[in-house]
């Protein structure tokens, strides 16, 4: 059973179509959303969210946290920044990383610190995945 999905970040919107499933990166854990999904809204963190449309092949988009907001009829996944796994560029994702650990040297409290830290931790496991 097919519902609509639509990845929006601030640049863009880069999917909107009808969907068997996506699989979001939230920050309590992935998750498959399906049709007929109870209603929720999540948080996402740094990750791949991947797309199985019903149209045709699987597409992976790297995204850098965001929310999504699940319905029975649709989701929508609003992004803080996302691009196709396929457009990525890893000099900007390397420049990323080491932005974060310049973050990290420069956190003055330990709350500073820990956000650092998590967010150093998610962009080098989206290092590792594409």
């Amino acid at each position: 059973m097919a519902y609509t999905f639509e990845l929006v970040s601030p640049e863009r919107l880069l999917v909107s179509e009808q969907v068997e499933s996506v699989v979001i990166p939230g920050t309590e854990g992935e998750m498959t959303v399906m049709a007929n999904h109870a209603p929720v809204m999540a948080t996402v963190k740094p990750g791949v969210v991947t797309v199985k449309p019903v149209s045709g092949a699987e597409q992976r988009y790297v995204v850098f946290g965001g929310f999504a907001d699940i319905l029975p009829e649709g989701c929508t996944l609003l992004a803080e920044s996302a691009v196709a796994v396929g457009d990525i560029n890893k000099a900007d994702l390397a420049s990323r990383i080491q932005d974060a650990k310049d973050d990290l040297a420069d956190a003055k409290t330990d709350e500073e610190r820990t956000k650092a830290e998590e967010f150093l931790n998610h962009l080098a496991t989206l290092h590792d995945a594409v």
